[in-house]
């Protein structure tokens, strides 16, 4: 695992430890144990795609940029109608690694940069005029000095390593130009995406993309979680994960339901999707996890204390 990835998983464990040994009653977290998902009380009935671990605590965004925070009393809506205030629903979300940045993305051209200690939030939408979906976004380095990937529905990747700075925007097309829908970074310009033709691209340098996979899949690929050159995780349709381990990718068949969203490290993590699908990994298999909803999943964000999953109707699941 790169020095990178370990470094911001690290500062945000420890800040997830404190803030949930510190500041989560029983009473806003639910009653969770080693076996069990619980579902708390959500502030808002829309979809929630995307949820990420800050220095500051958990957060979650979604329909009609509706972003939320995890505070010492429950989840609060801190954010609505998104960084440009016209309601554009917020599809992916990512962190800075020092943890004090929350970016997020989404239809309409929709960029935004949280600052999560003060509360300022930058607009940085429609990079170069674009005004078209945006799926997923990965930042990397500190805050006020990232660099941005935000994926396209149109099969452009739009990049900026310069904080988002208007002027500094490029983009590439990877492959054929099919819709990207899901990107992440393990290094500050290393990182994979996966797209809509079921293939996966890699980069060295942000900039420049190459095709690693998958010729043989028969299924669409939601999600990825790109840990390192041989360490990278995609989750799909029909209940399928692939992992590439340097030389070859590794499916494994949990069952039925798509999954949108995987996060794994060390071997150890979850992948969820469609009808409130948890799959949980350890010790090399993936088990499901009883979980007390049927909604749709859509995201899942692994920390010390509370892992979080997120989905349709505002659905909130922690363990």
């Amino acid at each position: 695992m790169s020095e990178r990835t370990a470094t911001r998983r690290n500062v945000l464990k420890a800040a997830g430890a404190a803030l949930g040994a510190a500041t989560i009653p029983a009473a806003a977290a639910g009653s969770t144990d080693d076996s069990e998902w619980t579902a708390v009380t959500s502030p808002t009935g829309g979809t929630l795609y995307d949820v990420e671990e800050t220095s500051e605590g958990a957060y979650a965004a979604g329909d009609a940029g509706v972003v939320l925070e995890r505070t010492a009393t429950g989840w609060e809506k801190i954010l609505d109608g998104g960084p440009t205030g016209n309601g554009n629903d917020l599809y992916g979300a990512d962190v800075t690694d020092d943890g004090k940045r929350l970016w997020f993305v989404g239809s309409s051209g929709a960029i935004g940069e949280y600052d999560v200690r003060t509360g300022n939030l930058d607009d940085h939408s429609a990079p170069m005029d674009v005004t078209n979906n945006f799926n997923d976004v990965s930042v990397t380095g500190a805050a006020g000095e990232a660099n941005v990937s935000v994926a396209g529905d149109s099969g452009k990747l739009y990049y900026s390593f310069e904080n988002g700075a208007t002027q500094t925007w490029d983009y590439v097309t990877p492959g054929s130009g099919s819709a990207i829908n899901a990107v992440d970074f393990y290094d500050d310009r290393k990182g994979h995406i996966v797209d809509g033709n079921k293939s996966v691209f890699y980069t060295r340098d942000g900039s420049t993309w190459d095709e690693t996979g998958l010729a043989d899949a028969d299924v669409n690929l939601y999600g990825v979680d790109s840990d390192a050159s041989d360490d990278v995780w995609v989750s799909g349709g029909g209940g399928t994960v692939f992992h590439w381990n340097g030389s070859s990718w590794v499916p494994a068949d949990t069952g039925d339901a798509g999954l949108r969203d995987i996060e794994v490290e060390d071997g150890v993590g979850y992948a969820v999707g469609g009808g409130g699908t948890v799959y949980d990994r350890e010790n090399a298999e993936w088990k499901p996890d009883a979980t007390p909803t049927g909604q749709n999943l859509k995201a899942v964000c692994r920390r010390s204390e509370v892992e979080i999953a997120v989905g349709a109707d505002g659905t909130i699941l922690e363990h």
